[in-house]
């Protein structure tokens, strides 16, 4: 390894040596990882319950030298790690450890959260003084409330040059489609009436939410690629012989960009404003929880990411066209700072996440093996950002230039 870690750009034998570094602090530290990732995912905490998780890595964290700081961004169970002496680029290597109510880890956070932990220790580990800053970020509440909503709206990633993890799936692909969403409640009110009684004086809200499910699914039929709305009844009355006088319904929807949800939002509250004329009802419409963004992937990151797995044994590929997976929250960190967000399979393209059998590949032998190849991918990448000042620069270029595009 140079004697001058910190200059422009590593030799490419230096890099190598900084490379075969992080693969034995790995190596060295796989037995730990896996035991780590077990107990996550023996003792599944859905979101912003993830006490023992946060208390678990936080202190891998601590023990390894780490100066730890918990309940950050206000959040009980987000924590941050940090190494190095501030002076270059900054890190963030994001963990994820939140569970499925029901289901457990079936999507796979203990795999997150142990590759991200994995990566962090192995680059101070092969670094040894870390030059610039490295994060391990402890992140709640990915699959519901958004933990890095809240901390991004923080501040918390403010500085931040690169912010890296990855995920299991049933694909390998370099970047993550993921499309940008929202929660909208929609409430009718009415007015009560017997429905034999005094049936002339109900103002059916009921009647009205029923109304704009149906305009809904004939919006559907039009919507573009990565967009639509799902909705259920959450409040629909309380007796059968009450016209109900409230209704309410609770709404997803999905854009492939922030700008594509933003008008779904909007035709949503028109279809609402429009019923509630033609039924005489009146109607609220407002969000729920935080927006997720569209996922921002940057380019230059994720070149270096997918060459350093393929070196570990994993070798990854352009996502298909027209799929996407879903959202998170990953996006609102993308839209503030370059970042990446592979996938890698644990299990063939047949299978889904989400379901009991991913939940049980979470905490197999190719989960294993995917989980210490993403660790030593993720860690590699960092060095390169840490090491090397072109590529903070070229990842900064990158993004500035989709966010103008609104890419």
């Amino acid at each position: 390894m140079s004697a001058t870690p910190t200059e422009e750009a590593l030799v490419p034998q230096d890099a190598q040596l900084v490379y075969d570094r992080i693969r034995e602090e790995v190596g060295a530290r796989a037995g730990r990882l896996w035991e780590v990732s077990l107990a996550l995912h023996r003792a599944p905490e859905t979101a912003f319950e993830e006490r023992e998780a946060a208390r678990l890595l936080s202190g891998e964290l601590e023990r390894e030298g780490f100066g730890v700081e918990r309940g950050v961004a206000g959040l009980p169970t987000a924590f941050t790690g940090r190494a190095g002496n501030g002076d270059g680029p900054c890190v963030a290597l994001l963990m994820e450890y939140d569970a499925l109510p029901r289901l457990g880890h079936a999507c796979g956070h203990n795999l997150i959260a142990a590759a991200g932990l994995g990566a962090a220790l192995a680059v101070r580990g092969a670094l040894g003084e870390v030059p610039g800053s490295l994060l391990a970020v402890g992140t709640p509440a990915e699959e519901r409330g958004g933990g890095k909503v809240v901390q991004v709206d923080a501040g918390l990633f403010e500085g931040v040059d690169a912010a890296l993890m990855f995920h299991p799936g049933v694909h390998s692909w370099s970047w993550a489609p993921l499309t940008a969403s929202a929660q909208v409640r929609v409430a009718f009110h009415g007015r009560a009436a017997h429905p034999t009684g005094n049936p002339t004086e109900g103002v059916d809200a009921l009647g009205a939410l029923i109304q704009l499910f149906n305009t809904l699914g004939v919006l559907d039929r039009r919507l573009p690629a990565g967009s639509h709305v799902q909705g259920i009844v959450t409040d629909g009355g309380r007796a059968t012989n009450i016209v109900p006088e409230y209704a309410e319904g609770l709404f997803g929807l999905r854009g492939a960009t922030t700008a594509a949800l933003e008008e779904l939002v909007e035709e949503l509250r028109q279809c609402a404003e429009g019923v509630a004329l033609a039924t005489r009802t009146r109607v609220e419409v407002t969000g729920v929880g935080g927006r997720y963004e569209h996922f921002r992937a940057n380019d230059v990151l994720s070149e270096l990411f997918a060459g350093h797995l393929e070196r570990a044994g994993v070798a990854l590929s352009e996502p298909v066209p027209g799929v996407y997976l879903g959202s998170s929250d990953i996006g609102n960190v993308s839209t503030t700072v370059p970042a990446i967000h592979p996938f890698v399979a644990i299990m063939g393209s047949e299978a889904s996440d989400h379901t009991p059998e991913f939940a049980e590949a979470a905490a197999g032998p190719e989960g294993r093996r995917v989980m210490l190849a993403a660790a030593e991918a993720l860690a590699c990448t960092a060095a390169d950002v840490l090491l090397r000042r072109d590529v903070s620069e070229r990842a900064w270029a990158g993004h500035r230039e989709k966010a103008a595009a609104g890419l």
